[in-house]
């Protein structure tokens, strides 16, 4: 993924950090500044024909992962990551 190597060469401890997240605890609310469920039109997204949840890491000040968690697959999927904030959540 593109995203996904353009944001390890801008903060790649950060990057690697989020990864271990992704992997031990998608749901982790101990950090909820940094990583959270999106709200609104944003708190789900349509992958595979599926309605799943849809967070998001802050791995920098601007570069963002966005991913949904599919409960019956066991699977945590990427849906952004860039090192340039996503627009769509500008207010």
């Amino acid at each position: 993924m593109k995203g996904w190597e353009e944001l390890c060469r801008h903060a790649l401890a950060n990057t690697r950090r989020c990864l271990e997240t992704l992997r031990a605890d998608p749901r982790s609310r101990t950090d909820h500044e940094r990583q959270h469920r999106l709200r609104g039109d944003l708190a789900t997204h349509c992958h595979n024909r599926q309605d799943l949840e849809q967070w998001e890491f802050e791995v920098t000040s601007g570069g963002r992962v966005r991913y949904v968690i599919d409960d019956a697959a066991h699977t945590v999927w990427i849906i952004y990551a860039s090192p340039r904030h996503p627009k769509d959540t500008d207010v």
